[in-house]
């Protein structure tokens, strides 16, 4: 008998529309022959199922099953494919963890840290070689704060909301001035929470991973790396075609890829990760040390996305990926 997979997309804020891209995707690409998949559409008035003939069917959330009219369906696993909240955030696998069904992607504490980038920091900061901008957290828009930023930290910084993803709210800020207006952009940030994080500006190049447990162990995708026309790898350059190229497998020197694979693995380790996650460095222009910039633990799965490129750069095609993804949580999550 089929395994029934409730794919679960949509969600809350900006980054609904990019979820329900990636859940496309992932639905064209899982087994059929082994997985009945049903796509499940979170908003924030409304979780249900939409069926052929165009009718929404409403999830009970006392037990998250899916009532039809020949059947009431009890899935065995939610796939997760939902960025921001509450996907992202931990809030979806503390309800799943309540109700008793297995899930893809990190716990509830992990999520739910990792969504923290100055928590996720200070988690890392005794990793081998991974090295940290430094930076400061600045709570319910404080403006003495600021005075702190210019004693402790040196220009250009990179000013960005403490929760969130897709790089929405973020600058960068070349001088003193534009401080306040990058401060207010991100603190005005839907999912912000009420934190900014400012940190020193790293000048390389940057590059995305994917890292996994399969059933043989933790297994370290082929980095990309990402080169922007624009000053940074902001919101417009990740999803407006032509402002990016990505190459993977990136141009790297086997140190080089063999310090980020154990670097990544520590990583996935040391913050408690499951399934699939996404670490994002930068490699720097003079010293050649790896610094963290985040961790994605739902990451983008269209077509055009980091981990389908790197998927494929292996030699794996993405069903036999994302079945391995689904076996393993079976398995795994208790």
């Amino acid at each position: 008998m089929n395994a029934k997979i409730a794919l679960i997309t949509g969600g809350f804020t900006g980054e609904a529309e990019v979820s329900l891209k990636s859940a496309a995707f992932v639905a064209q690409k899982l087994d059929t022959k082994r997985f009945d998949v049903y796509k499940i559409i979170l908003t924030k008035h409304s979780w249900h199922y939409i069926d052929e003939s165009g009718i929404e069917h409403e999830i009970d959330r006392k037990n998250f099953t899916l009532s039809l009219p020949d059947k009431v369906i009890a899935f065995d696993l939610a796939f997760i494919m939902l960025h921001g909240s509450p996907g992202e955030d931990g809030k979806l696998q503390g309800y799943l963890d309540m109700v008793g069904l297995k899930y893809t992607s990190c716990d509830t504490l992990t999520s739910a840290l990792t969504m923290n980038k100055a928590y996720t920091k200070l988690l890392l900061q005794d990793v081998k070689n991974l090295h940290l901008a430094k930076s400061i957290c600045l709570l319910d828009n404080n403006k003495e704060g600021q005075f702190a930023i210019f004693a402790q930290l040196k220009l250009p910084y990179f000013v960005k909301p403490n929760g969130g993803g897709s790089s929405i709210g973020m600058t960068k800020v070349n001088k003193r001035e534009e401080l306040v207006t990058a401060l207010e952009r991100a603190f005005n940030t839907e999912n912000a929470n009420k934190q900014v994080l400012i940190e020193e500006f790293v000048t390389g190049r940057e590059f995305s991973i994917g890292v996994y447990r399969s059933s043989k162990g933790l297994e370290v995708l082929p980095a990309t790396e990402v080169i922007t026309s624009r000053e940074f790898f902001d919101f417009e350059a990740k999803y407006t075609p032509g402002l990016t190229e990505e190459i993977t497998p990136a141009d790297l020197t086997s140190e080089e890829q063999e310090r980020i694979k154990g670097i990544v693995k520590d990583v996935y380790v040391t913050l408690n990760c499951k399934g699939l996650v996404r670490i994002d460095f930068f490699l720097e222009k003079d010293s050649n040390k790896f610094y963290f910039i985040e961790i994605n633990t739902i990451p983008g799965q269209t077509e055009q996305s980091f981990i389908p490129q790197q998927v494929r750069a292996t030699g794996m095609n993405e069903t036999d990926f994302y079945s391995e993804l689904i076996t393993q949580a079976l398995i795994d999550n208790k």
